[in-house]
């Protein structure tokens, strides 16, 4: 069985509800009575003998009886009630009389309205409130009625917005208590109303005067007031801009001393309820100012928007300040106009603009799609190929999200990237492009968070490649399997042959992925040309004066073009790595060397983040590639420097037997040995605590594995959370006596004059010719620019011997810069200095122009490398003359 829920206890009866319920009950005793008797009547057999009729009398004689006690007994309860009730009467009386003197004992005002909102009980101190209305304060006066007609008697003070829309504020406050309603009488008195709901559904009420808070708070707003003011004009004069406040008069109120300055009118004068014509007059007066401008300077041009709707312009002044000129509406009709000198920052504007087309031309000169997208997943920067894939103009790419211009499927399934890239972490992976677009079909997609000074991600870059061929390779080879298993099925006499016709197209599918990465590997040049360009005109620009604002921008132009330098030149590494077109030329040499150009490599840059950097000597004599093994090297030291806060970075070596291994050991914060392998992976970045704001980019760890594994060498990790980490190398021994090393080349101060110095660009893009040019012409140089060998030769003979020779190795037509030095030289009759500048690292290459006497310059070129490069070959130059 299912008890019932509980419910709340009945409320006790009244007595009326107790005479009511007894006399019901009377009734119906009364009922039942005279059905029994008719019952009892009618069953009787009047034809029956006299016992049956004694029978029935006796039976009806015994229920007359319990009927008529029972009525007796509910007329003994009855005459209780009523006298229960006559007592609860007598206490009513009581705690009415009770309640009306403690009620008129309170000092605030009392009102007590019933369920129907009428007034059922007041004390005297309300009524003293509302003088004259005692004809309506009797109960069951509707209470709005007694507020309405209050209003009308000029007992509440005018409120500003109108007597109806109080009374609904009034009613509304009433109806709904809650927070205290403050009411204004006209005699100057402050009453705060209180109210809350009775269990009846009535309403009680309470007026507290709260005058004297009202009036201190009066007084309180005037002395701020007054210290406003005084600070409101130290404020103004502090103020780097000009303000002046005209009233609804357009008379002059206040204003500063910075707005007297840039007007040029003298601070003598008193200016304080000058009209605005005659001040207009007398600003005309002046040299800052043309009479003709008075109409623009009266801001004429916003009298047809609405009221508060500010009005700007841009006014120079006869100096050539500009002044931006603001004018704002003020509630009381009058209006605040301030005048700004925006000099710096329009030039600044006109500076960054211009850095943006040259940065915007590098990008557009890139085959591959660019863009910069924020943390909220919006477009800020794409290049000219986004534009021609989406065939839309790049101002309806550039400020919308990304959603917005993919559409809904292709962003979703680009969205765990994007959550990645915004997280800090870069990613590579491939997708579907739809067709009809540029005709690419698969793409792939490189991602790399953008990580502010501060750790932070406001964005990352997006490079998208087209790999469409390779993809179409691969489901060519797919196709082939699929049509090989068909085959199968359908000839199974045939499988021998099929076998060796998929072993076939499998090679050849091998061999078309190995060019396609050999391809890669080989396109470093063209794809580090516009790198070069960019980097070579932001450092031009950086040699110039500019605003803080704008040196601060190209600082970080600079940065983010190292940034990519690095993604880059490790992709490329990678990919040459993964293609086999690296050599190895293996040597004897000695550790110590190596070593120590390490240490001097890497000294400043842990001395500035206070780091020990030292070496133990080592006397070992090992037989490896030096070029790559010094790659290891760098890679174990700046990973060590990154992700050490304190301590110091031991760089030495230990002997196994007939190896030895050659390790970095510092003190960072080290990594779990479940991560281990993790960060020998492709963009694989351990979240360690570090305050520092660079990050590398996830790239150096896997390019170590791979010179490793070509080497032959074992890998050595080592680390302990908390305490430091040990990257090594192991390393074959000989006893061979090494070549000694070459000696370097002197290096020359970056800021080494290079005043009136000719030098000859040889370069076949104009784009960076124009680069080259504005950086050496910054260093005071003279530039004479060819595209080709002929030209290089033709100017010569126009302008004269240059005093040294810059020559890109890859020119057109399968030129290279070598044969152009050469003719220049030839036509000048005597050796000239030359540097030749080249995307390609091959060893062949570097032994080539060593062995003609020339230097050799890697891009993304260095500029500060270059000047110290110059510098010394002129110096030199310069001695034996």
């Amino acid at each position: 069985m299912i008890s019932p829920a509980p419910s709340s206890p009945p409320l006790p009866e009244t007595a009326d509800q107790t005479i009511a319920r007894l006399e019901r009950e009377n009734a119906k005793l009364r009922k039942i009575n005279k059905v029994l008797m008719n019952r009892v009547e009618r069953s009787m057999d009047f034809q029956g003998n006299a016992f049956s009729l004694f029978q029935t009398a006796i039976v009806l004689e015994s229920k007359v009886r319990e009927r008529t006690g029972e009525l007796q007994q509910a007329l003994a309860d009855l005459e209780a009630t009523n006298h229960a009730l006559h007592l609860a009467k007598e206490e009513e009386e009581q705690a009415k009389k009770l309640l009306s003197e403690a009620i008129e004992s309170i000092n605030e005002g009392f009102v007590l309205c019933d369920a129907h909102d009428r007034l059922a009980l007041t004390n005297s101190k309300y009524r003293e409130l509302l003088p004259g209305m005692e004809q309506w304060m009797v109960p069951g006066t509707p209470f709005v009625e007694l507020v309405r007609r209050a209003m009308r008697a000029g007992i509440i003070a005018d409120p500003d917005n109108g007597p109806e829309s109080w009374l609904q504020r009034r009613m509304a406050s009433h109806s709904l208590p809650g927070e205290p309603f403050v009411i204004q009488f006209r005699n100057g008195q402050w009453v705060q109303v209180s109210e809350r709901r009775t269990r009846d559904g009535g309403i009680v009420s309470l007026y507290t005067d709260i005058t004297e808070i009202k009036l201190s708070e009066r007084r309180r707003r005037e002395r701020e007031l007054a210290q406003k003011s005084i600070l409101l004009q130290a404020t103004l004069d502090n103020l780097s801009q000009g303000v002046a406040v005209f009233d609804s008069t357009n008379r002059l109120v206040t204003w500063n001393q910075p707005f007297l300055h840039m007007l040029g009118v003298p601070g003598t004068l008193a200016w304080a309820g000058t009209s605005l014509r005659q001040f207009l007059i007398l600003a005309a007066m002046q040299a800052q100012f043309r009479v003709d401008s008075l109409g623009t300077l009266r801001l004429q041009d916003d009298d047809h928007r609405p009221l508060g709707a500010p009005a700007c312009l841009e006014y120079t002044t006869g100096d050539g300040r500009i002044l931006e000129i603001r004018r704002n509406h003020m509630p009381d009709g009058g209006f605040i106009t301030t005048y700004t000198d925006i000099t710096e920052r329009k030039q600044s504007e006109e500076a960054l603009r211009d850095s943006e087309r040259r940065m915007r031309l590098v990008t557009d000169a890139i085959p591959a799609l660019i863009a910069y997208v924020d943390k909220e997943c919006i477009y800020r920067f794409t290049n000219r190929v986004y534009e021609e894939w989406f065939r839309r103009p790049l101002d309806e790419i550039n400020g919308r999200p990304m959603r917005d211009v993919l559409g809904a499927e292709l962003y979703d399934l680009r969205a765990n990237y994007v959550e990645l890239a915004l997280a800090g972490e870069g990613s590579v992976f491939e997708m579907t492009m739809p067709m009809g677009q540029a005709g690419v079909q698969y793409a792939l997609a490189t991602y790399v968070p953008h990580i502010a000074a501060d750790g932070s991600v406001p964005g990352f870059f997006a490079l998208i490649q087209d790999i469409t061929e390779r993809r179409k390779a691969d489901e060519q080879l797919r196709e082939a399997k699929e049509s090989l298993e068909r085959r199968v099925e359908e000839r199974t006499a045939e499988l021998s042959t099929a076998n060796l016709e998929l072993a076939a197209a499998k090679g050849e599918a091998d061999l078309a992925n190995v060019s396609k990465t050999r391809f890669l590997a080989a396109a470093s040049h063209d794809l580090l040309q516009p790198l070069n360009a960019a980097r070579v005109f932001i450092a031009a620009l950086s040699e110039r004066r500019l605003a803080p604002r704008n040196a601060s921008l190209v600082k970080s132009s600079l940065a983010a073009l190292d940034s990519v330098d690095e993604l880059l030149t490790a992709l490329l590494d990678i990919s040459k790595l993964d293609a086999g077109v690296l050599t190895v030329e293996e040597k004897d040499f000695g550790l110590a060397s190596l070593m120590d150009s390490m240490i001097n490599e890497h000294l400043m840059l842990a001395r500035s983040r206070g780091l020990d950097l030292r070496s133990v000597p080592c006397s070992l004599t090992v037989h490896s590639d030096p070029r790559l093994l010094a790659r290891i090297l760098r890679n174990f030291i700046s990973n060590a420097l990154r992700y050490t806060q304190s301590g110091r970075i031991v760089v030495g070596c230990r002997r196994l037997g007939n190896t030895v291994m050659l390790g970095v050991w510092d003190t960072g914060h080290g990594i779990a040995e479940d991560k281990l392998d993790e960060i020998f992976e492709e963009f694989r970045r351990l979240n360690t605590p570090s305050d520092r704001a660079e990050k590398g980019m996830g790239l150096g760890l896997a390019i170590v594995k791979r010179i490793a594994r070509m080497l032959g060498h074992p890998l050595v990790v080592k680390s302990t959370p908390g305490k430091g980490s040990l990257f090594g190398i192991v390393l074959p021994t000989t006893h061979a006596t090494p070549l000694p090393p070459p000696p370097p080349v002197p290096a020359c101060g970056q800021n080494a004059s290079l005043q009136g110095a000719r030098i000859l660009v040889v370069e076949n893009e104009i784009a960076i010719q124009d680069a080259m040019r504005a950086l050496l012409e910054g260093w005071g140089c003279t530039v004479l620019a060819a595209l080709c060998e002929a030209d290089a030769v033709a100017v010569v003979r126009l302008h004269g011997t240059p005093d040294a020779i810059l020559a890109d190795y890859h020119l057109d037509d399968d030129a290279v810069g070598l044969d152009a030095i050469v003719a220049v030289q030839q036509a000048c009759d005597h050796p000239i200095p030359a540097v030749v500048i080249t995307a390609n690292h091959s060893p062949d290459l570097l032994a080539e122009i060593r062995e003609v006497g020339y230097h050799l310059l890697n891009k993304p070129l260095r500029p500060a490398r270059l000047r110290s490069l110059l510098a010394h070959m002129l110096g030199q130059r310069g001695g034996t003359d």
